[in-house]
Order: C-alpha cells, then structure tokens, then sequence
C-alpha cells in the first residue's frame, strides 16, 4: 500500500517555501505520495505533489500530516488532521511553536523519523463548543486550545455569568472569558493569568479576563464539568471564537456552552521529551545551577542523603 503524507505550510515566506519544496522532493525519492492543498501548492511551487481540496476530506487515509510552520499554521492543519483522525507533526518554522514537535534546524532528521516511521502517538484533549440563542443550538465548533467568549463592543464591558454543571458560580465584567484545554494552558489563558497545567492531566480551564470582581480567579475544573457562559444585556454584546481562528457574533442573552470534545488531536511525537523540558526550551526559563539527584555508581544514596525516610 502506497504511503501518503500531507504537507502543509506557512506560505509568502521564501524560507517556508524552499523548506517545503525539500521536504516534498526528499518524500517523493522514497516512494511516498504527498499531497497539499491547491492554493499552498501553488503559492509554494510545490510539484509532483496530490493537490486536495481543504474542504473534501484532504487527509483522509493519509499516514500523517507534517506542518512547517508556527502554532497558527498547526492549529489550521489541526482541523484537517482532526477530523480525519491522522497524527499531526509540527515542525516549527514560527516564534514560540509550544505545539510543534521539531524545530527547523532539525527538519532533515525529522523527515528521516517520519520514513522510518519513527514516531509515537499521543491523544490531546479538545472542546466542544455549542452555542445557544433564545434556547436553540444555533452553532457548533470545536477548539484544541481555548474557547473565548469576548467583548464586541471596546468601549464597554461585557457582562458575563459563568455557569458550572448546571449551577450558576460568579457574574463578572470583564473583557472576556477563556475556556481552555491542558494543551491551551500555556497560550491565551496564560496570558490571562491562568495556570500552565501538564497535557496529561485530565482537565478543563477558565480564566476570566480583565474581570471586575473580587472573585475572579483562574479555576481548574474536572474533565466531565460542562461549563456555560451567559451574555448579560447589561454589558457588551460579544464574540465566540475557537482556537483564534473561527469566530461569530452573540447577541445578548446568547449562551455559550463548553465540554470536553468527544474527538481528541493525535500529535505525533519524535523524542521522549518531559513537558517539563519543553517549558524550560520554549520559555527560555533560567536553570542554572541545577544539580539534580544523581544515583551513585555503587547504588547509595546521593551524598548529604541519608537513606530511606
């Protein structure tokens, strides 16, 4: 059975071009069909390549889709890589890139895993988002990091109650509320102050923005929790917006309802790197000095350890 990867990019920069034309050129040797969306390929040069459509199932039975490109670039080819269930590798040709899993430099190497299938697989988290107007469903969406519910109007505030499982918690005016993932923890709801949780914890975040309220902390709640949030005519209208990218107008009273998504991003994985790690690499975090617990050679404790407690 023939291989086939999907080769997204960021387009209108020439590095990301002739990065991805090597990376087309390199799988194409090895026998590996690839394939782009029609207006990157033309926008990239890329040739010898399967063009899709984005709207047709682009990554359908494809092996993996390999992004170069920053977190906006891979939060895009999620949505492809989603809802065809196929792995996603990143590969980050952007600033911070906490979703990619290689960086430029190392890009022939990561080809190299890729062909040798040299990759675990690893389930993140999602959203659903519903939204609901006068009682009825209007809309549906979906996000891998945040959900937003935001002021429409900049020269007031929004007005906002937060409901949880069913029971009202707080009203705030604020200029927003951030519904995130795990996996969304170090991205909008970190600029808002909200905890960096580890992507293994089994969780769902809010984190009020800009809130006018003595309570108006930044919660953590259970994987099963569904979290509502309600448009008060007091404030300003607002905007919905998944993951940055898609977004639409609420009117007030409209009612914005979120739960863990029912299917996860698969994020394929080159290195056995501890999230930990990662923190320390993309933040740029200062460990100097850190010795660590090493294990002598003879089996004993450290020294200045003196045993089991």
């Amino acid at each position: 059975m023939t291989r086939s990867v999907l080769v997204l990019a960021h387009t209108g920069r020439t590095a990301t071009a002739d990065a991805a034309r090597g990376v087309v050129r390199r799988l194409r040797e090895a026998g590996v069909e690839v394939r782009a969306l029609a207006e990157e390929a033309r926008e990239l040069g890329l040739q010898d390549v399967r063009v899709c459509d984005r709207d047709s199932g682009a990554a359908d039975g494809a092996e993996l889709v390999l992004v170069l490109g920053g977190d906006g670039t891979i939060l895009r080819a999620a949505e492809l890589a989603r809802q065809s269930a196929v792995p996603l590798l990143g590969v980050n040709l952007g600033h911070v890139g906490f979703l990619a899993e290689a960086e430029v430099e190392a890009l022939d190497d990561t080809v190299g895993h890729v062909l040798a299938r040299e990759y675990t697989v690893e389930r993140r988290s999602t959203l659903d988002v519903t939204v609901v107007v006068d009682g009825e469903p209007v809309d549906t969406g979906w996000a891998l990091n945040e959900c937003s519910v935001e002021k429409a109007q900049r020269e007031r505030m929004l007005e906002v109650v937060l409901e949880v499982d069913g029971r009202p918690l707080s009203r705030w005016g604020c200029d927003g509320v951030v519904a995130s993932t795990p996996t969304g923890s170090t991205a909008y709801a970190f600029s808002g102050g909200g905890p960096v949780v580890w992507p293994t914890v089994e969780a769902l975040l809010i984190v009020p923005i800009s809130a006018h309220a003595l309570f108006a902390r930044p919660l953590v709640t259970g994987p099963d929790t569904v979290v509502a949030m309600e448009v008060l005519p007091s404030g300003s209208e607002a905007v919905v917006a998944c993951d940055g990218r898609r977004s639409r107008a609420l009117p007030h009273g409209a009612r914005v309802e979120v739960r863990t998504g029912s299917d996860p991003v698969l994020l394929a994985r080159l290195h056995e790197q501890t999230f930990t790690d990662t923190l320390v690499r993309k933040f740029a975090l200062p460990v100097e000095g850190w010795r660590g617990a090493k294990e002598r050679a003879d089996g004993a404790p450290p020294r200045g350890v003196a045993g089991p407690l």
